[in-house]
């Protein structure tokens, strides 16, 4: 991997290592937001970053012609996962959301194997899953029985999670070859336009904080629209595998700014669930050398 590819990963496992923090500080239910207009303004800055870029590489003209796949891969990538995370992240810690969402590729490769994917039963990735699945459960119980964590809460974020793998994989087989950053321009002006009425029903009637109103716009600015835009150039240059590996990246950099930067507490049941996660989502999510 080049020094600027290098950097371009880690920038892209910052930048969606980060909206864990943003969003918590934007659905604040005294000082910010709520969670679906939370999702229209990340998705609104996010189009129109990421629509132009598409339309001046004439990559938008391709990729519109699938626009019933996009809407498909629009909800349950963006309009469901976003508002079940922004709830969650009423009453869940940053840190606990973005090591939940980690969870995604041993769900891909669930998935995959209902597709016909043979190779999710090979030892070694039947390992991960089995360790993934062991740090979730252990990550689930602690943080439920211990009353750190509201177990609803968890159980949505994991409902995001498996709407992550099933949007990829599903986007994946039906636009082959198809830019992303042209899909996802166009999946977030979709998911702007389904949440547009929350903007009328939900604007709040008290005064938000400058903290929620700075968070929600770097949220569409730099861990949506620009986030995306650099993943895909460096998926493009290193391949879809190698640019996976930012899934793990992704998380630590939620639970360490979440620690730094909030003062949230490092529990036990993340002590604990972090390592098997991202241990047994790496394991799941490699096959075997040919």
């Amino acid at each position: 991997m080049s020094r600027r590819n290098l950097i371009l990963f880690i920038l892209a496992g910052f930048l969606w290592g980060i909206p864990y923090l943003f969003i918590r500080v934007a659905v604040n239910p005294e000082t910010g937001f709520s969670p679906a207009i939370v999702v229209f303004m990340r998705v609104f800055i996010g189009a129109l970053i990421l629509v132009p870029i598409s339309i001046y590489d004439k990559s938008f003209f391709i990729a519109i012609k699938g626009w019933r796949y996009i809407a498909v891969y629009a909800l349950f990538e963006m309009v469901i996962p976003w508002i079940l995370i922004g709830t969650a992240e009423q009453s869940i810690t940053s840190g606990l959301a973005g090591l939940l969402v980690a969870s995604v590729p041993i769900f891909s490769t669930i998935i995959t194997s209902l597709y016909g994917d043979k190779s999710v039963w090979q030892p070694r990735r039947l390992f991960g899953m089995g360790v993934g699945f062991l740090g979730v459960f252990l990550l689930v119980g602690i943080e439920s029985f211990t009353g750190s964590s509201d177990p609803i809460a968890i159980l949505m974020m994991l409902g995001a999670a498996i709407g992550y793998a099933s949007a990829v994989i599903y986007v994946t087989r039906k636009m082959p070859g198809v830019s992303g950053v042209a899909i996802n321009g166009i999946a977030m002006a979709m998911t702007a336009i389904f949440y547009t009425p929350a903007l009328f029903i939900l604007w709040p009637d008290r005064a938000i904080s400058h903290n929620a109103i700075y968070s929600v716009i770097a949220l569409g600015i730099f861990s949506t629209g620009i986030a995306f835009a650099v993943f895909f150039t460096v998926m493009a240059e290193i391949g879809p595998a190698r640019a996976s590996l930012v899934t793990y990246m992704n998380t630590a950099f939620a639970v360490v700014l979440g620690v730094l930067l909030l003062s949230e507490p490092l529990t036990t049941g993340i002590i604990v669930g972090l390592p098997l996660v991202l241990v047994g989502s790496y394991l799941a999510s490699r096959k075997a050398s040919a």
